[in-house]
């Protein structure tokens, strides 16, 4: 074994946006806490890079937005969407009651280092990298702490409070034995850059024509690219060839055409599956799961990590002056999913409705369905774009930062 057991009093699996976020809130709140990232580093590509208005207005609460932006980012104050040849706008943040009214796209090692960097200014917190959590400890019905592998060996951490913010394939909620409800997704993804050129649009936007679908974000020198197929339909789009995938996509994109040679073959698309799930029970006496352990979302919007970072921030609203005494009550567990149940169940019922309606028929080759109302409508009226803007930019539930700072950094 590395050392003897290690003890804290909030300890994180996971080193993702939620736990990240989570670690900054409690440490800023006096709690100890140890965050284990199996991981060696943040560095891994063509993850979600979209860090909404909901997520601008939490650093900006924590007096962090300023130095946040002076990152390098790419602003979107606006998204649309391009219809068989026709732009359509649908939201508009420019209007939002938030400090920072655009998407800000930003790389998403950027945005963890610079959490940690900022949540390591305080005492209490620790990152443990290249540690990833491989077991519960457990006594009397109640979760002690996990074991994990490190590069010296195993070790065992005693927290009085352990967080699952380890993703989608969260080990935490596997060995907690948490209930998964599978809701469901007819769609898989494949990710991509493809350079940009001068004369590109800046426009970052999605596209639907000949039965397929595209979404393009402007990352300054390149293009992030999302092509949408069916579920489980990676192994027949092999099949058919790298030629074939750059022939379906200069179908939706023909500017790109002259591009596409840079996909050489398919390591240079990266396959994202695609799941739609959440847990039915979100806690266990000594534990909890917040994040894409707690429900996995859809691309559709993009709100992944920053419904996440909303999960974080109640988490530390709700539980921070407890974890300065030792275990929260279960009861205050059973709260936090109280708060976050309802913004997780209207936003992929929401997610849900425009796979189903929208997207599932595109990919069916319904090429000439008739627009849905609700985007005829956002055409017509340009004040209506306010509301996808609220949903997609804020959320259901936006959560502000309740926890006082009570150890400032030196």
């Amino acid at each position: 074994m590395a050392e003897g057991p290690l003890a804290t009093q909030c300890c994180i699996a996971g080193g993702g946006p939620a736990g990240m976020m989570l670690g900054l809130l409690l440490a800023r709140s006096g709690v100890d806490v140890l965050v284990l990232e199996k991981h060696a580093d943040f560095l891994r590509d063509f993850r979600g890079d979209t860090v909404h208005p909901s997520t601008l207005q939490v650093l900006h609460e924590l007096g962090l937005l300023d130095a946040f932006l002076a990152r390098p980012h790419q602003r979107v104050p606006t998204i649309g969407a391009e219809i068989g040849g026709e732009f359509l706008p649908i939201a508009d943040f420019t209007r939002l009651p938030t400090a920072g009214r655009f998407i800000a796209l930003m790389p998403q090692w950027d945005f963890l280092d610079f959490l940690a960097g900022h949540a390591g200014r305080y005492r209490g917190f620790r990152l443990m990298m290249h540690a990833e959590v491989i077991g519960l400890i457990e006594a009397d019905g109640q979760v002690r702490g996990v074991r994990a592998n490190t590069p010296d060996g195993p070790i065992e951490v005693r927290a009085g409070l352990v967080v699952g913010a380890d993703g989608r394939h969260s080990t935490v909620r596997a060995r907690a034995g948490l209930d998964v409800l599978d809701i469901g997704a007819p769609i898989d993804v494949l990710w991509m850059r493809l350079s940009r050129r001068p004369g590109d649009a800046a426009q970052t936007l999605g596209r639907i024509a000949a039965g397929r679908i595209l979404v393009m974000l402007d990352r300054g020198d390149y293009w992030q690219c999302a092509y949408v197929i069916e579920k489980g339909g990676f192994d027949a789009v092999r099949r058919q060839g790298i030629d074939a995938l750059r022939d379906a996509i200069a179908g939706v994109a023909p500017e790109l055409r002259d591009r596409l040679g840079e996909l050489r073959d398919f390591d240079d698309a990266k396959l994202l599956t695609v799941t739609i799930d959440r847990l039915r029970r979100w806690h266990r006496p000594g534990l909890l799961c917040i994040g894409d352990a707690a429900h996995a979302m859809s691309p559709v919007g993009g709100v992944g990590i920053n419904l996440a970072i909303q999960d974080a921030v109640a988490t530390a609203n709700i539980l921070a002056a407890a974890l300065r005494q030792g275990t929260p009550e279960e009861r205050l567990l059973r709260r936090v999913q109280r708060r976050r149940t309802f913004p997780t169940r209207a936003t992929q019922r929401l997610q849900v409705v425009v796979q189903n309606r929208v997207i599932r028929r595109v990919l069916a080759g319904e090429r000439r369905a008739r627009l849905p109302l609700a985007v005829r409508l956002l055409r017509r009226w340009p004040a209506l774009r306010r509301v996808p803007a609220r949903l997609i930019g804020m959320g259901f539930r936006p959560e502000h930062v309740r926890t006082p700072e009570i150890t400032p950094p030196p």
